[in-house]
């Protein structure tokens, strides 16, 4: 699960950043959070739509999945809090650097 976890962060760092950002937004939509939750929850299940039984498959759907549900969220944003979320993420970087 751990490592599951770590090569799923490695993949969607950015967008989680962003997401995490766009959450945090007082204009975020509430459909936002709701699908924030259930990508949370399809990550922590015991249940996957390909099962862990065939040794590499069984990873591909949450490195498939995940961050294409991440990345249509965030394409779904208001213009304004997308706006403000990428703002925040590059001023981090910056800071980082």
């Amino acid at each position: 699960m751990w490592k599951r976890l770590s090569m799923l962060w490695v993949l969607v760092k950015g967008d989680a950043r962003r997401l995490w950002f766009a959450l945090r937004h007082p204009d975020a939509p509430t459909w936002l959070k709701a699908g924030t939750a259930l990508v949370l929850l399809y990550l922590v299940s015991p249940i996957d739509l390909i099962p862990e039984a065939l040794p590499l498959i069984g990873v591909v759907d949450d490195l498939v999945l995940v961050p294409a549900a991440i990345r249509w969220m965030l394409g779904r944003l208001p213009a304004h809090v997308r706006d403000a979320a990428d703002a925040k993420v590059e001023s981090h970087a910056r800071r980082a650097a």
